[in-house]
């Protein structure tokens, strides 16, 4: 039905490539053209001297989800990927403890009852009434929301009482537990989207609720695996993707888009584009003046944003039997992600994250040698902060505090390989704008219908997909918003060509 179709899809991130391949395996003649040498966008990988280190996300949630878009792909994820489930699932430190969830449910009720006396039974609530919550938001999740009709749908009505959006996620956390740090080991989570979990809508506890009910886990070679088995599909069913090919503009006739202009001045025509920059930047940039006004740069510029991250990658020439995962919690966590999201000041106490891959995946380095990963949430670019001026006292903080709080004390002095990445590297290198990694925020203003839509409304022919489209960030949130848009895109397609017949 869909032969003869040509689809443009603008950057090889995990959305872009979602739906590249799902639309290339229903007969549609795709091309992807991303600006980066290298495809995945913040899904990607670099390598330094024989050390492996993703560049944003580092574990997948859901993995059902990527088998079902597979599926429908016509194959089998487990044959493009070797899928290892990281069980406890990540440490988290506490300046008096150190806590290793599961998802084991009786051993994890031991381990609360052990380290946060009286809170199993608080545990087990909420995992029962989140579970609730989650098959009532997931219907909504995965399908469109362009239009304040589907607030009336039946599927929103039903769900409405469960979603808790009147409250934060962490005043929801409080109803189950009594314990500050047992609050925050299953808040922190909110830092997914960029958000603090004292300002993120309740309905979001479903994050970690769906970490503690489907496990999380570690592609081998890691999470930039995932876009390398779609760019292989796609390849397979005819696709071609261009790395190294910046789309300059996007080719617009009236109100339908026709094309784009590649940065070398040729022109490629298609019969519908879907567009994965990151949303504010395309807005911006890949539109003629005067086009899209709902999505001007001042109207852009007003919106609200995650914060950023300002990592550091680096080779070690030891290997560290210790978690996979690690989260080191600042000593006041409201007031470190007040100074991120409020402030926009550095914290002098910041939360890290270090990813420790290479203890469940030896490809990532050399033999007895490590691709340490370190991220500590920072404010976003609106904070003007001059990091050429600050990254190394930054670095030389964080470094500090894992020497003090971790087990990774010694780290500093087996470094072989040492990448840093600002803010200002994630906006200029990587096109994210104000450097906000995790996108538009996901406050009330800006989900489902205020979130902008899956199908463009400004333009004909013209969809969104990835973090800044419904239903928002985070991969498996991703790949909804591909399968979105290509439901979408095929029936539109369907529909016209049973209309001419």
């Amino acid at each position: 039905m869909s032969k003869g179709k040509n689809v443009i899809v603008i950057g090889a991130g995990p959305g872009g490539l979602t739906a590249a391949m799902l639309l290339a395996s229903k007969g549609y003649s795709v091309t992807v053209y991303e600006k980066q040498q290298f495809i995945g966008g913040r899904t990607s990988s670099f390598e330094r001297n024989g050390y492996t280190f993703d560049r944003g996300p580092t574990f997948l949630n859901m993995p059902h989800i990527l088998e079902e878009v597979f599926e429908q792909a016509g194959r089998n994820v487990h044959d493009y990927l070797d899928l290892v489930e990281v069980d406890p699932m990540y440490e988290l430190k506490f300046d008096d403890l150190s806590f290793f969830p599961t998802r084991k449910r009786e051993e994890m009720v031991e381990q609360i009852e052990r380290l946060f006396p009286g809170n199993g039974e608080g545990y087990r609530r909420f995992m029962k009434q989140e579970k609730e919550k989650f098959e009532a938001l997931m219907p909504i999740l995965q399908n469109k929301h362009d239009s304040l009709v589907d607030y009336g749908r039946w599927r929103f009505l039903k769900a409405l009482p469960k979603l808790t959006v009147t409250e934060s996620v962490y005043n929801r956390l409080a109803t189950y537990f009594d314990d500050e740090r047992l609050r925050l080991s299953f808040t922190f989570q909110a830092k997914y989207l960029g958000m603090s979990p004292w300002e993120c809508p309740g309905a979001f506890t479903i994050l970690s609720y769906m970490e503690h009910e489907y496990g999380i886990f570690h592609p081998i070679g890691g999470v930039n695996q995932i876009c390398d088995s779609m760019a292989k599909v796609i390849r397979e069913e005819g696709g071609t993707i261009h790395t190294g090919t910046p789309v300059k503009r996007i080719l617009i006739d009236g109100k339908t888009v026709q094309g784009v202009e590649l940065e070398d001045g040729s022109i490629k025509y298609g019969d519908e584009v879907v567009i994965n920059a990151d949303f504010a930047h395309a807005v911006n940039h890949l539109f003629p003046d005067g086009k899209g006004k709902r999505y001007s740069p001042k109207k852009m510029e007003r919106k609200k944003y995650s914060c950023s991250a300002f990592m550091l990658y680096l080779g070690v020439n030891k290997s560290y039997d210790l978690s996979h995962h690690t989260v080191v919690f600042s000593s006041d966590y409201k007031k470190n992600v007040e100074e991120i999201t409020k402030q926009k000041v550095l914290s002098n106490d910041p939360s890290i994250y270090i990813q420790n891959a290479s203890v469940t995946d030896n490809t990532l380095a050399p033999e007895g040698k490590s691709s340490i990963y370190i991220l500590a949430p920072v404010p976003n670019n609106f904070s003007l902060i001059d990091w050429e001026k600050h990254k190394h006292e930054f670095r030389r903080l964080v470094l500090d505090q894992i020497k003090e709080k971790t087990q990774f004390n010694d780290i500093e002095d087996h470094i072989e390989v040492e990448e840093m990445y600002t803010p200002t590297d994630w906006e200029v290198d990587m096109n994210v704008y104000k450097g906000a990694t995790f996108n538009l925020a996901h406050n009330l203003p800006q989900m489902m219908f205020f979130r902008p839509p899956n199908k463009f409304k400004e333009f004909d022919h013209c969809w969104l997909v990835g973090g800044g489209t419904h239903p928002g960030s985070g991969l498996p949130t991703i790949m909804e918003s591909a399968r979105i848009t290509t439901n979408l895109l095929h029936q539109e397609n369907s529909e016209r060509e049973r209309s001419s017949s």
